[in-house]
């Protein structure tokens, strides 16, 4: 089973066909970023024919959610079902309305899952004993679940250490578009031919998050779009932030504080340097929380190459928060035309330099084939080393290096990201920039391994007296392969 309305998925439509067509009962997880179009996909692959389904709602009580649960009980059945007064009556009713279907094969779709679980509901506990005593016994049952709060999916369904420990068959994690399946689905689905460079500014905005560019409109310019998605008066994405906090994290304002901080530091920050910065005391808080934004996928936690795990960095990667924090909370509505009137300007090319070195970052798969490695076992790393005197009482210059893939067959690609108008001239000073990095590179890390410079850029490198010191590029046109 198939769908061509579905813009890439395959491998995760593959995997559902195959717990579909299994001989046994079957409990499949999906879960992901909040808009990344799990509650789509499960809908456009069955093409809604469900033997029963029902979506949890945010910020309710549990009153209203077993109210709206005995309501599609009785669309489903047909039936008149009386008042469920808790989850362990409601997953009774929906047994025995199950019971009655005399079919090869039931499928039940309960999405939003973690908005089910209310305070002190015992949804967990009633739901493992629906699987453990009635459904996992059923050859024909396939019960898929999704929810967008990925730290409740991962440590209390996924992860659960109770009655469903170990329950589900299958967790499938819904990743956000790539370059190249945001060029296909702007292009087929909503019929908008756009340039890679507008694809590629699109991205850095919205993430490959399909809600999102479902949202732009074809005929209207690019920056015209943007301006009345974030900036108008009551635009649609405004209010998107706060809300995706909110319906992630209970306590969203420590995760809101973080990933702010965390975006007027593009290098990152050391998880000391943050309890300094937020003035909170040591313990496990902290650590929790960022384990919990690094699963949800707004940061990445990274080692630079040589340093210790103590040292680990977090940085912000969730490109449409960083859009939003950079511009969007600051503007605070005054003009509704920002977006156009700051083409070219240096705020917004600072900005566009990092949130380019993210989308390299998410299409290092894309990077590694451009480069003819994909087949070879590497790490990536990032570098940076600040300014010494060395035993001999040379003076070195600090350097920094973004990218670094550290490959087994004896090589590092040092990676240059850049994002320009044009074709990125080395100069004189560049070559020896680079020259001279290297040198260094090589005298702190002891590497016996060959170093290639690697220019990841929009349009190449223009050929000089200089680029001959590249030894590999990748262009946007490679990163939507």
């Amino acid at each position: 089973m198939a769908n061509n309305k579905i813009i890439g998925r395959e491998y995760e439509q593959s995997l559902i066909n195959n717990y579909l067509e299994s001989k046994k009962s079957e409990l499949v997880a999906v879960y992901g970023r909040r808009r990344v179009g799990k509650t789509y996909l499960i809908r456009s692959l069955f093409d809604n024919q469900f033997d029963f389904a029902f979506t949890g709602l945010y910020n309710v009580t549990r009153a209203v959610l077993l109210a709206q649960f005995q309501r599609s009980l009785e669309r489903f059945s047909g039936k008149h079902v009386g008042r469920l007064k808790d989850w362990f009556v409601a997953f009774g009713a929906l047994r025995d309305y199950l019971e009655t279907l005399t079919k090869d094969r039931i499928v039940v779709f309960l999405d939003e899952i973690p908005w089910m679980d209310t305070p002190k509901s015992n949804f967990l506990a009633a739901f493992g004993q629906f699987w453990n005593d009635w459904a996992s016994t059923r050859q024909n049952f396939k019960l898929f679940v999704c929810g967008s709060a990925t730290t409740w999916m991962l440590s209390k369904f996924i992860g659960d250490k109770g009655g469903i420990y170990g329950r589900v068959c299958r967790p499938i994690w819904l990743a956000p578009f790539s370059l190249g399946e945001t060029e296909r689905f702007l292009k087929e689905i909503k019929g908008m031919e756009m340039s890679r460079h507008q694809l590629l500014q699109v991205y850095m905005i919205m993430g490959g998050i399909p809600y999102y560019l479902d949202m732009l409109i074809k005929g209207i310019p690019l920056n015209v779009c943007i301006d009345d998605l974030f900036f108008k008066q009551g635009a649609p994405l405004r209010t998107e932030f706060d809300f995706l906090f909110r319906s992630l994290f209970n306590d969203s304002r420590i995760y809101r504080n973080i990933v702010e901080m965390l975006a007027t530091k593009m290098k990152g920050m050391t998880r000391q340097e943050m309890l300094e910065a937020l003035d909170m005391k040591e313990g496990g808080t902290l650590t929790e929380v960022l384990d919990n934004l690094v699963k949800c996928d707004f940061i990445r936690r990274y080692t630079a190459i040589g340093k210790r795990e103590r040292d680990m960095m977090y940085q912000l990667t969730d490109l449409f928060s960083l859009f939003y924090i950079k511009f969007v909370a600051r503007n605070n509505g005054q003009d509704e035309h920002l977006w156009s009137k700051l083409s070219g300007k240096g705020q917004m090319t600072s900005w566009s330099g990092y949130a380019f070195e993210q989308v390299c970052l998410h299409h290092l798969h894309q990077i590694k084939d451009a480069l003819s490695i994909g087949g070879v076992v590497s790490n990536i790393h990032s570098w940076n080393c600040k300014p010494f005197t060395d035993p001999n009482g040379i003076k070195w210059k600090g350097a920094q290096i973004d990218l670094l893939i550290d490959r087994a067959d004896e090589v590092i690609n040092l990676c240059e990201i850049k994002y320009v108008s044009d074709k990125f001239v080395i100069d004189a000073d560049y070559e020896e920039r680079l020259r001279s990095r290297a040198t260094l590179f090589r005298n702190v890390t002891k590497t016996k391994k060959a170093l290639h410079h690697t220019f990841i850029t929009t349009y190449g490198v223009a050929q000089n007296i200089h680029s001959g010191i590249v030894q590999s590029e990748v262009t946007i046109d490679q990163l939507f392969g």
